[in-house]
């Protein structure tokens, strides 16, 4: 279990690979996002942005919650997020392989809270070429230790 004492401004974790399938991409868009740019490789090649079936930004921001879960799930209280920072920086097409890098930028005990701090993680999940495909700035709850 790691608590607010046992980080450092600058730590990373990682985590990973995940394989994206154009089934998985579908799978996941007809239940969670039927749009025809995630569902349909000719609707998709049309499309004036993705020109190509895309991955909706929900299921990557799914595939980087396991792999946040994998990478971040040891901090005491698991991954509790306090809200964060977004960003879909480029479509996750089927072949992709995925990873989260994880880097803390900022630390914070509670001025309230005795029991606990927040930090503040850059989440980047990256593809197989080193290209940002999502961001997530977040402020996760984490324990501090028991004095």
């Amino acid at each position: 279990m790691i608590f607010l004492e046992d980080l450092v401004v600058g730590q990373r974790f990682t985590a990973g690979p995940t394989q994206v399938t154009a089934e998985a991409i579908k799978g996941f868009a007809a239940e969670y996002d039927p749009q025809p740019f995630h569902l349909d490789e000719v609707a998709a090649a049309e499309h004036p942005v993705f020109a190509g079936l895309a991955a909706s930004g929900w299921h990557t921001a799914a595939m980087a919650m396991k792999m946040t879960v994998q990478a971040l799930g040891h901090f005491g209280w698991g991954v509790v997020g306090g809200g964060g920072d977004l960003q879909w920086v480029r479509p996750v097409r089927p072949g992709d392989t995925l990873r989260l890098s994880a880097e803390v930028l900022e630390i914070a005990p509670s001025k309230s809270k005795p029991d606990r701090g927040s930090v503040l993680v850059r989440n980047a999940v990256l593809n197989q070429r080193d290209e940002e495909v999502q961001v997530f700035t977040v402020r996760l709850l984490v324990p501090r230790r028991a004095t």
